[in-house]
């Protein structure tokens, strides 16, 4: 065969064979990019608020899900610098995929976090919670390796009171791994938040029994001022 066929010929099957590679990573990007999806919305509207009006570096940034994302931390904590990116329905492992976009760019002081509530709703253990949590700690000190995160448990609920076990087990397990790094701080709100009876206080939720209303931010405001006020 004609020595120009042959590498026409080659070429071509090299052609079909990168098309072939580039659908197969395209489909993967897509599986893996697919439980954030819904949130990317909500990133880029933190990225073009930050675009207007970029926040100083060395604030308070509150991170995590609806309880942040309903959060008004700033009316809540008027002295401190406060950045509130909570996005809701997020589970810990979206807060480790968009850290690079709305977490480290700010440089802050102290991050204050609220997740693991939607993880163990969507079946995950509380190991699992647990090794999400020291990924996502990772990678927020492999860049900001002096940030201070608090870490909120996993508050109880009157609407997922039957996960009320998996979620002190995560607390638990969190609560041990804090112990061991100055830069971490565990932030109790279970206990203020049970009544006499040992069950959810009805009065601190809105009426799905899930978010916290004026009440139950009201507690936790008491509750996490302090930690603001020391880191």
């Amino acid at each position: 065969m004609n020595r120009t066929l042959v590498i026409a010929a080659v070429t071509r099957q090299l052609m079909r064979l990168a098309v072939i590679v580039s659908a197969a990573v395209g489909v993967a990007r897509a599986a893996d990019d697919g439980p954030v999806d819904s949130l990317e919305k909500e990133v880029r509207a933190f990225e073009a608020q930050d675009r207007q009006q970029p926040p100083e570096a060395g604030g308070v940034l509150f991170l995590g899900s609806s309880s942040i994302r309903m959060w008004d931390t700033a009316k809540a904590f008027p002295d401190a610098r406060i950045i509130n990116r909570g996005f809701g329905g997020s589970q810990i492992a979206d807060s480790i995929h968009f850290a690079g976009r709305i977490a480290v760019p700010y440089k802050p002081r102290l991050i204050v976090f609220y997740a693991g509530d939607n993880d163990i709703a969507a079946g995950k253990s509380a190991d699992e919670v647990l090794s999400d949590f020291k990924e996502f700690v990772g990678k927020i000190h492999a860049s900001l390796p002096e940030t201070h995160i608090a870490f909120i448990a996993i508050k109880p609920s009157p609407m997922r009171w039957k996960f009320f076990e998996t979620q002190s087990r995560a607390n638990d397990l969190i609560r041990e791994l804090i112990k061991t790094d100055r830069r971490m701080s565990y932030i109790d709100v279970v206990k203020p938040m049970l009544g006499d009876d040992g069950q959810p206080r009805h009065e601190l939720f809105k009426k799905d029994h899930l978010h916290l209303n004026d009440e139950g931010y009201r507690l936790w405001n008491g509750i996490v001022k302090p930690v603001l006020d020391e880191k």
